[in-house]
């Protein structure tokens, strides 16, 4: 089985490369402190040995704690929290309520101000977040806003929807953390600290001593087993396609990134790419027994990937989508960066096979609401429909000026360079403009808010008007 998992990215206004490190003061134990220093929690994560334990210190009384980030596992879509952390603290327990992970007491009365817990990391994969990283030598890395918890009035207000939820989320900072290993250093910002501490909830913190090496254009941390062809290739490609998309678009957001990427083994039968972007960092995982050795093929689809995630320091963090329902146009929309990329640096490429399944995984799933996709643990959507829709925006542009992709994209990126939004009415907007056709913008806004009962048709009038060739076989549209 092949899986290409990429997580939608989730955004900071950090870089992990380039940020000042915070020198660690000693942690306060006494409540009032936390209220004095973050609105919501003071949080200490340790590692001794194989125990791991987080220590929280409430800025309130309230009888819930909500995680921010309450996601669950890639494929079962079974919540990781519940089942990694227990609750050391008497009379309060760790459940999933709803779509939220959460602390309550037993007895409904306010969650003590001081609560710990064991932890129990797993390398997991996550659906839309970011997991914690097992390297072979012991190290783990551990996404930092995992942590970020805020207060809510009522169990009633738990089974809220996430916008009715809104008023009662605090600004992004509100958990302050101190990272301590008895073993030795941690690696915070680029730089190992004896500890380190800070409330960017949008990065990593690496417990343990996996090699950092720095060259000019790239920091890495790949994890020991590895294989050698892989990391080879990251470290030779991810600094061409970096300059080609700057070539192409500007500045992106880092010239230097790091890369964190981890082996989880040899598996038979799978092939596994995972892969995330945050500030200055692309994370990735890698599994299977296919990538012991490189090949033609495994070589072309991990550059490929490479190219995927390099390109969110354009489209998904120079500027965003304004929210996550829209990441259909960073997704897709890095899909066809990095094919296009890959045409440019690679004449071997084939673009014609991960185009077509972009068209397949497209008319498959857009059935139901494209933006919806998330909700529904479809997150394919994404990048399949978004890919298609980009497809159908670099035809109008190469109609109207000869040109592609990026192309149509720059004019985009940096009109949202100031603020760091890029939004659909933009997009469809600059498409209209483009194209002169507003009928593809009705077409497009149909699969997104309410998809379609047979996608086939909708998807195939958008590439008439287009003037995409393809032709229709057993009821599927097949490119040429």
């Amino acid at each position: 089985m092949r899986n290409r998992i990429a997580l939608t990215c989730l955004l900071a206004a950090l870089s992990v490369g380039s940020a000042p490190a915070v020198v660690a003061a000693a942690a306060p134990s006494l409540v009032q402190d936390a209220e004095e220093i973050a609105p919501g929690a003071r949080i200490t994560v340790t590692r001794d040995g194989d125990r791991w334990t987080a220590d929280y210190v409430l800025s309130q009384d309230a009888p819930v704690w909500a995680f921010y980030r309450s996601t669950v596992t890639n494929g079962t879509r079974e919540p990781w929290r519940p089942r990694d952390w227990r609750v050391v603290t008497p009379g309060v327990v760790l459940e999933r309520v709803g779509d939220l992970d959460v602390l309550r007491t037993v007895d409904g009365g306010p969650v003590p101000r001081e609560v710990s817990l064991s932890l129990t990391p797993s390398g997991e994969n996550l659906e839309a977040d970011y997991p914690v990283l097992m390297f072979t030598d012991g190290s783990v890395a551990m996404p930092t806003g995992a942590f970020d918890v805020f207060p809510l009035p009522s169990m009633e207000a738990v089974r809220l929807s996430d916008d009715e939820r809104a008023p009662y989320r605090r600004a992004v900072g509100n958990t302050w953390v101190i990272w301590r290993d008895t073993a030795g250093p941690v690696l915070h910002h680029g730089r190992r600290q004896a500890q380190a501490e800070g409330d960017d909830g949008r990065t990593y913190v690496l417990f343990g001593q996996t090699e950092v090496k720095a060259a000019e254009r790239l920091v890495t941390v790949v994890d020991p087993e590895l294989p050698f062809w892989i990391a080879a290739s990251i470290e030779g490609f991810a600094p061409r396609v970096a300059d080609y998309y700057a070539t192409r678009l500007g500045a992106g957001q880092t010239d230097r990134p790091t890369i964190m990427a981890t082996w989880y083994g040899p598996t038979i039968g799978k092939t596994n790419y995972g892969g995330s972007v945050l500030p200055g960092l692309i994370v990735m995982t890698f599994e299977g027994k296919e990538l012991l050795t490189s090949s033609d093929a495994v070589l072309a689809e991990n550059r490929w990937f490479i190219g995927h995630e390099s390109a969110h320091f354009w489209l998904g963090q120079t500027v965003r989508a304004e929210r996550s329902r829209e990441s259909w146009m960073t997704e897709g929309g890095a899909d066809l960066m990095a094919v296009r990329a890959m045409q440019a640096l690679d004449p071997g490429f084939e673009a014609r096979p991960v185009l077509q399944a972009e068209v397949d995984d497209c008319t498959r799933l857009a059935g139901h609401p494209v933006i919806e996709a998330g909700q529904r643990g479809e997150h394919r959507a994404w990048y399949s429909c978004g890919a298609v829709f980009a497809l159908v925006a670099e035809a109008a542009q190469k109609r109207a000026t000869g040109g592609d992709w990026f192309d149509f994209l720059k004019p985009l990126i940096d009109a949202g360079r100031a603020d760091g939004v890029l939004t659909r009415e933009a997009w469809l907007s600059r498409l209209t403009e483009v194209s002169g056709d507003p009928a593809l913008r009705t077409g497009i806004e149909a699969l997104l808010t309410e998809g379609a009962p047979d996608p086939v048709p909708v998807v195939a009038a958008l590439f008439d008007r287009a003037s995409i060739a393809y032709r229709v076989v057993d009821g599927k549209i097949v490119l040429e």
